[in-house]
Order: C-alpha cells, then sequence, then structure tokens
C-alpha cells in the first residue's frame, strides 16, 4: 500500500469521528510524513504517535484533530501551543488560526521544526525556546492555547494568558495516563469538559512537573 493510499484511508476514518471541516481540510492539507524522521516515514499515516528523537513523539493524527476542533478557530484568532516538537500540530493550527506563538523545552527539536515550517512556507507561525515559566506571556493574551504534554492540574499560569472566554485543551492527570481537558476561562471559574483519556510526554515546567519527575 502507498503512502498516498495510507494517507487516504486515515482521512476517511477521521471524517467519521471529527465534525469541524475546517479541522478535516487541514488535516488533509498538512503532510505528515513532512514532519517525521526519515525511518517513520512509512508509517506517516498510521493513527498511532511516532517517535521524533529526545525521547518524544509526534501525536497520534486523532487527537491531533480532536484537540485542534476542540479549540474552535474560526481563522482570526492568535493561539499558543506549549510542544512544538516536530512542528506538525503549529502546521494544523497555522492553516486555522491568524498567528500562532509555539515553545519547545528541546532546543535540537524547536529548531528541526523552525526549519520545516519555514521550508514549507508558514509565515504566521513563531517558535520560541521554552522557559521554566509555562506558556510566553509576552505574546499574551491568546484566544486559545493548546498543550500538547500532561501536566499533573491546569496551570493557572495558562489560564491567566488567555482572554475571557478563551479555550485551553490540556492533558491532565499522572505521569501514564491522563483525561484530556477543555477548559474555557469563565468569569465565575474555569468550565470543564472532559473529551478523551490519553497518555503525553509529562510537561516540565512551574505548574507542572519536575525534571525528577516530581510535581512543582
Amino acid at each position: 500500500m502507498t503512502l498516498e493510499m495510507d494517507r487516504q484511508r486515515l482521512l476517511e476514518k477521521l471524517r467519521y469521528e471529527i465534525d469541524d471541516e475546517r479541522v478535516l481540510e487541514a488535516m488533509a492539507k498538512v503532510r505528515r510524513e513532512l514532519f517525521v524522521p526519515l525511518a517513520e516515514r512509512a508509517y506517516a499515516y498510521d493513527d498511532r504517535p511516532l517517535p521524533i528523537g529526545e525521547g518524544q513523539t509526534i501525536s497520534q493524527p486523532f487527537i491531533v484533530a480532536l484537540m485542534t476542533q476542540a479549540m474552535e478557530l474560526t481563522g482570526t484568532e492568535k493561539v499558543l501551543e506549549l510542544g512544538t516538537g516536530c512542528g506538525y500540530q503549529a502546521a494544523i493550527l497555522a492553516e486555522l488560526a491568524r498567528h500562532v506563538v509555539s515553545v519547545e523545552r528541546v532546543a535540537s527539536l524547536a529548531r528541526w521544526a523552525k526549519r520545516t515550517l519555514k521550508e514549507l512556507g508558514y509565515k504566521n507561525v513563531e517558535v520560541h525556546k521554552a522557559m521554566r515559566t509555562l506558556g510566553w506571556p509576552a505574546k499574551a493574551p491568546y484566544d486559545a492555547i493548546m498543550v500538547t504534554a500532561a501536566a499533573p492540574k491546569i496551570p493557572q499560569e495558562l489560564l491567566s494568558q488567555l482572554v475571557p472566554g478563551g479555550r485551553l485543551v490540556i492533558p491532565v492527570g499522572s505521569r501514564w495516563e491522563q483525561s484530556l481537558l477543555k477548559v474555557v476561562k469563565k468569569e465565575k471559574g474555569p468550565d470543564v469538559t472532559s473529551l478523551t483519556l490519553c497518555r503525553f510526554v509529562p510537561l516540565i515546567g512551574d505548574e507542572a512537573w519536575s525534571e525528577t519527575g516530581e510535581e512543582c
């Protein structure tokens, strides 16, 4: 089976699970094989995570689509992504939002993502080396924030970087299993909806996990 046939099969599968047509169009446009190491390209359209080096992974396509759909993007938003990785999710967001700020803790992955996104012509994405403090306060507030690593709790620092009514999509739980949450910032307090169970690498930083595995 060719890579193109695999791609079409995956897109057909996503149509049964994702309702947002704009998200489906973005998933169809962004070529996942361009964001994975050469050794993994034959598996680019398997609906599963793939290793990208440095102990990190590119997320399962269904999870990418589900998280993106939960952001409720219309094309006018400024969004923040925590965990650039290889840049695939940032490219999906760039197709759907006005501007994307993405931060990555691993310097080599940040460089790789920045290079790939530039080569593919994305001018509305900026990639930064992540700080200890979560997010990127210098460009706040954001209309929506996506976190592609797992936190032990909903970080208040990220809620503070959202506009009123803004959406935070984040996996929350233990280091081994989490619930994918959609958190809407409201005056009376956050409105939290659980989307599905998931498993992400740990988010490192304040209000998340330490390098040694302890909760900060």
